[in-house]
């Protein structure tokens, strides 16, 4: 079997992320702690505490064996020339570049959603089952997935054909339109989701809860936060975990509150995870996190653009005919190790941002207890891992550990109020 080495690369890439894969999160099952951190005495209890350990352990577990699978399975269809096969079936209907291509995308899509679907189901009907997360009937796991696959084929096909299209047509500048294009795309899908998307999935309606209301009301007001409504969203329908997030901009921005989130806390409690949410916005986090999406997105269709009918790239695939559409699903297996220096630099940037955050929620709310509270509330009802391995934190934290967190924010003056 002719080797070259752009098929060297990609092997090494892919093995490479495995085994890093499984070191690291090895790493992190086996620097779990016996005994519970002095902090969340009165939270956790003993069994409690276990509970969490053998969640994170038994996840992880599943996850491993997950890409023990996928990973051969991967490996296997570069080798036996899986993808030249799908690129036959594709041009054997005989339509243009661009339909040919959606096409030779969308089977390879339809097909890596199919493998992951015994998996998905695996993680929600019985692990998440067994820790008491699973709230999902077998109708909303199914009707999920048809809808994503509708979202996906709708706007990746929109995407992807005018991406084809660029390159088909501008020449040395397509890199350049293409850039210009997904930016404005990912805009636009900012002020879309929210109203159209989101729904798609959950009820939201108005907050109920007119003391807890009030109260985000009253903050909002004293920050100058313009905010067009406070809503909670019906999460309860498929997991009993937490959480909170804001849509929109401007004076468009409105507050999502899990309805799992508003019965397990207090207002305070509540007021606090909003301010936090908050302080990414007044410390211009949202604006930076943008900029950043921007500028690597760039980055990725310069590189792009040096790829295009690569003969070489295509022979790695054992490929019979060079494509646009090819080499940009090809060049994918390259980029992923860029990807992943920028992404551990984007983590060690979010982590920073976080404490941040945290800060800018405890000077302007002035109660670091209720937002200690708080951040201990969530990780006890999510059964979140307290001691992670440090290399884990590096690679794949967008948060800092909660009781590093919990420790900077014992650290602040402020008082309580």
């Amino acid at each position: 079997m002719e080797m070259n080495i752009y098929l060297v690369i990609i092997l090494f890439v892919i093995v490479g992320h495995y085994l890093l894969y499984v070191v690291v999160e090895t790493l992190n099952v086996r620097h779990t702690q016996n005994d519970l951190p002095e902090e969340y005495e009165g939270y956790y209890d003993a069994e409690q505490y276990r509970k969490a350990q053998n969640y994170l352990k038994e996840d992880t577990r599943f996850e491993i064996i997950t890409n023990t699978i996928t990973t051969p399975i991967t490996v296997a269809f570069i080798l036996i020339s899986g993808f030249n096969l799908v690129d036959q079936i594709a041009r054997s209907f005989q339509f243009g570049p661009i339909f040919t291509g959606l096409i030779f995308a969308g089977i390879l899509m339809l097909a890596s959603q199919i493998i992951s679907i015994p998996f998905s189901a695996y993680n929600t009907f019985v692990i998440e089952e067994k820790y008491g997360f699973n709230r999902t009937t077998v109708r909303t796991f199914f009707l999920d997935i048809l809808k994503s696959w509708l979202l996906a084929a709708i706007m990746g096909a929109t995407v992807f054909s005018t991406v084809l299209w660029f390159f088909g047509k501008a020449g040395s500048w397509a890199w350049v339109y293409c850039w210009l294009m997904v930016v404005l795309f990912q805009i636009v899908l900012t002020f879309f989701a929210p109203v159209v998307i989101l729904p798609l999935f959950n009820k939201l309606y108005p907050l109920e809860d007119a003391k807890l209301k009030t109260a985000i009301e009253n903050y909002a007001r004293s920050q100058d936060f313009k905010i067009k409504g406070v809503l909670e969203m019906d999460a309860s329908k498929r997991s009993t975990k937490s959480n909170a997030l804001f849509t929109g901009f401007g004076k468009f921005r409105r507050i999502v509150l899990f309805d799992t989130l508003v019965k397990k806390h207090t207002v305070d409690e509540l007021v606090c995870i909003l301010a936090h949410e908050m302080g990414h916005y007044k410390k211009k986090h949202i604006f930076k996190s943008m900029l950043k999406s921007i500028m690597t997105t760039g980055l990725m269709f310069l590189l792009v653009s040096f790829f295009i009918n690569n003969k070489g790239l295509f022979s790695a695939f054992r490929m019979q005919n060079t494509s646009t559409y090819a080499s940009l699903i090809f060049f994918a297996f390259l980029y992923a190790p860029i990807n992943m220096v920028i992404s551990i630099f984007g983590k060690m940037l979010s982590r920073r941002n976080e404490y941040e955050a945290d800060a800018y929620a405890v000077a302007t709310y002035g109660k670091p207890e209720s937002m200690i509270s708080a951040l201990k509330r969530l990780t006890v009802d999510n059964l979140s891992n307290l001691t992670p391995h440090p290399l884990k934190v590096f690679l794949s934290y967008a948060h800092p550990p909660v009781l590093e967190r919990i420790r900077a924010i014992r650290g602040m003056s402020q008082p309580e109020q």
